[in-house]
């Protein structure tokens, strides 16, 4: 049975409840006393507040139904699916692209990452203090809450352009603290904040062989290195996403592909970050992430939202073993035997949400895989062609291809291969959260929401140039805020 980072103490349970109302809420530092943090003096208890990090991304919010719609029903491989009239509270406007500022599934993503960066600068803070836990074991931890903390920046800075940093445990006494943390940031600050973590992780962090194999989940450094390299890809500094994508080291592709959604394959050579869930009592999955996608209406077991739509399936090539991993259709049988019937009310569904085990429980076993090496491949891929190093770049993006049972590339030229690329990003990571901020950073958005045709859009999703690049800064934050951050573009 793998290990799941949920066992933590009866007081931690009572203090990582996450931000109130109030987005610098400290209510839940000011409770850790001097004989608090001393009951948390030892390696079992260092380890504790990390393991509330991972935890923070079981939530309905940071990886359930809310981020599903922020970043998959917006896209061009996704409908709202469900019922027509249900509309999952914002995912009809979510799909339509006109939301605004008030939009429940923005507002709740934008805390949510932010309660998380508060449970990081918690454990950067305390565990310091922990001076009777091991030396080394602190300095490792300490990494992995710098990773975390670099990675929700990282979400946050793609979704909302730039934000606020807050890097320490705010001053409940002191005005000008919190208005300085109230305070937007450009995005070029953000980034920046983000690679300066990354780079204190990997002086921190071990190989991931170096974990035993009840720690297999953890952050590693070659995770940080991967995560770098994303986050140049982004800035396209494309001579850094190549040395990076050089460092992440000591994993490969699986031969299967369908198998890193399965319980047996999960955690495998090809996974450099990802978060575990468990559907067994009393420890708990990401919440109703697999049910809110799965099949619904007679012989269902979910609620059919995120849809897969015809412009994805469209996407694959013939022989392309990856359409048949991702996506369920109807009236075909699953890889555990289960049958799906023609009475379902979607045509199509997410396969990589799906639980055998758990098959429709509010937490299932299904895990979500945030970064693996086949995206490092492309990355490179991608970096060195935009380089100039075409012939390069080539053998990687063939690796990709060949596994997925397709033959080698023909494409030759620069603008064939940088397309070939993106094509590849499509169909190797769709619902893997990629797609939509892919199509912002290359451009792609506006001609390929207008390409997209599902029953929902017979004409294509709408993109708005210069307001659907971002998502709108949640309108309960500006009031908080009081004139010291604005609200983005056409919101």
């Amino acid at each position: 049975m793998k290990k799941i980072y949920i066992s933590m103490f009866a007081l931690t349970a009572l203090l990582f409840t996450g931000c109130a109302d109030d987005y610098l809420d400290v209510d839940q530092t000011e409770a850790i006393s001097t004989g608090d943090i001393e009951l948390f003096n030892n390696d079992a208890g260092a380890t504790t507040f990390v393991t509330a990090i991972y935890n923070k991304f079981l939530d309905w919010d940071t990886t359930s139904f809310g981020w599903i719609g922020l970043t998959s029903i917006t896209t061009d491989d996704a409908d709202k699916g469900s019922s027509p009239g249900d509309v999952g509270t914002d995912k009809d406007v979510l799909d339509a692209l006109t939301y605004n500022a008030s939009n429940p599934s923005s507002e709740g993503n934008f805390k949510a990452y932010y309660a998380g960066i508060n449970r990081c600068n918690q454990a950067l803070n305390i565990i310091p203090q922990l001076d009777k836990a091991n030396a080394d074991l602190r300095a490792r931890l300490i990494g992995e809450a710098k990773f975390m903390r670099a990675f929700m920046y990282f979400t946050l800075v793609k979704c909302y352009g730039g934000v606020p940093i807050v890097d320490h445990l705010p001053n409940p006494s002191s005005l000008d603290d919190k208005n300085m943390l109230l305070t937007r940031k450009t995005a070029a600050e953000v980034y920046a904040f983000i690679e300066s973590d990354l780079n204190d992780a990997i002086g921190a962090l071990p190989l991931k062989s170096a974990y035993s194999a009840d720690e297999k989940a953890r952050v590693s450094k070659g995770s940080a290195y991967a995560l770098l390299a994303k986050v140049n890809l982004y800035q396209k500094n494309w001579q850094k996403v190549v040395e990076n994508c050089n460092l992440v080291t000591g994993y490969s592709l699986v031969a299967e592909y369908a198998s890193m959604w399965r319980l047996a394959g999960e955690n495998g050579p090809e996974s450099i970050f990802e978060i575990n869930g468990v559907g067994s009592v009393p420890a708990k999955g990401i919440k109703q992430y697999s049910q809110v996608q799965g099949a619904r209406g007679t012989g269902g077991w979910g609620w059919g939202f995120n849809t897969p739509s015809q412009s994805l399936v469209n996407a694959y090539e013939p022989g392309d073993v990856r359409k048949a991993a991702t996506i369920i259709f109807k009236g075909t049988t699953l890889y555990d035997g289960r049958v799906v019937p023609n009475t379902v009310e979607n045509d199509r569904y997410n396969y990589k949400a799906y639980s055998s085990n758990y098959t429709g429980a509010d937490d299932s076993d299904a895990n979500v895989i945030f970064i693996r090496y086949a995206e490092v491949l492309l990355m490179k891929a991608e970096a060195l062609n935009e380089l100039g190093q075409t012939s390069e770049a080539i053998p990687l993006l063939n690796q990709i291809r060949n596994r997925a049972k397709l033959p080698n590339t023909t494409y030759t030229s620069q603008d064939d291969v940088r397309k070939a690329i993106w094509r590849e990003r499509r169909v190797e990571l769709a619902f893997e959260f990629d797609r939509f901020f892919d199509l912002v950073r290359t451009g792609q958005a506006k001609t390929a929401f207008e390409a997209d045709k599902s029953d929902a859009f017979p004409n294509g999703k709408v993109f708005t140039e210069g307001r659907n690049e971002l998502f709108p800064i949640p309108e309960s934050f500006l009031n908080e805020a009081k004139g010291l951050s604005d609200q983005n573009p056409g919101y």
